[in-house]
């Protein structure tokens, strides 16, 4: 059987533009992500008064971003189409949200 066509995407822009929303929203609309894994994150949201920062959450996984609703380390997250399998990467939207190696 022959191999999908991989494809990476990379999310790239200023802080707060939404890049982790958008692939937390990507993610959940096409399927890779389960409705009982959304209820969850919603629960941590409102629990850290980021009421709209669930679909951020699916990417934004340490205790620090969750706190301060900023991604601080690249994630990448696969899934896959019938056509095609993707790498998603998040990244960081500013130096000083990076973490320091």
């Amino acid at each position: 059987m022959p191999t999908k066509p991989h494809i990476n995407i990379m999310t790239a822009g200023h802080v707060d533009a939404g890049k982790s929303t958008l692939v937390g929203r990507l993610l959940y609309d096409t399927g890779a992500i389960r409705e009982e894994e959304m209820r969850k994150l919603k629960e941590i949201a409102t629990e850290l008064k980021k009421e709209t920062f669930e679909f951020a959450f699916v990417m934004d996984k340490v205790k620090e971003e969750r706190e301060r609703g900023v991604t601080i380390d690249i994630m990448h997250r696969p899934f896959e189409t019938q056509k095609w399998y993707f790498t998603l990467i998040d990244a960081p939207g500013e130096q000083d949200g990076c973490r320091k190696l």
